[in-house]
């Protein structure tokens, strides 16, 4: 079973991600703070990240930039509100990131996104 850690300060988020996820057959945690990704993160195991930016203690681009640093092989997403030029995109994925989603999605339109992005060969 495929494991995914979906990080995000947003209590209702976490849930309807969790859930849709799981319907999907993932094994989906859930945190909800930087700090706990990091942890969750260092334990190894993850065959994808959906990272929220914006997050009170540590923003989704210190957890990414932490992360790349020392495990590069890991698939980590944005999942947030901010939206984001093709341009920059292209930039970001020059520094390791594997996609982006934009909240709020289509259920239908995020599932194949995610099925895409944790089948991906990094």
């Amino acid at each position: 079973m495929k494991r995914i850690l979906h990080v995000d300060n947003e209590p209702d988020t976490l849930a309807s991600v969790k859930t849709i996820l799981e319907k999907e057959g993932y094994d989906v945690t859930s945190v909800s703070t930087g700090m706990e990704a990091v942890k969750e993160i260092q334990a190894d195991g993850y065959d994808l990240v959906l990272l929220d930016i914006m997050m009170p203690d540590l923003s989704g681009w210190d957890v990414f930039t932490r992360v790349m640093k020392v495990s590069p092989k890991y698939k980590i997403v944005f999942l947030s509100v901010l939206d984001v030029t093709s341009e920059r995109l292209a930039e970001l994925k020059k520094h390791g990131l594997t996609g982006y989603i934009t909240k709020p999605f289509d259920r239908d339109v995020f599932v194949k996104k995610v099925v895409d992005l944790v089948n991906l060969k990094k």
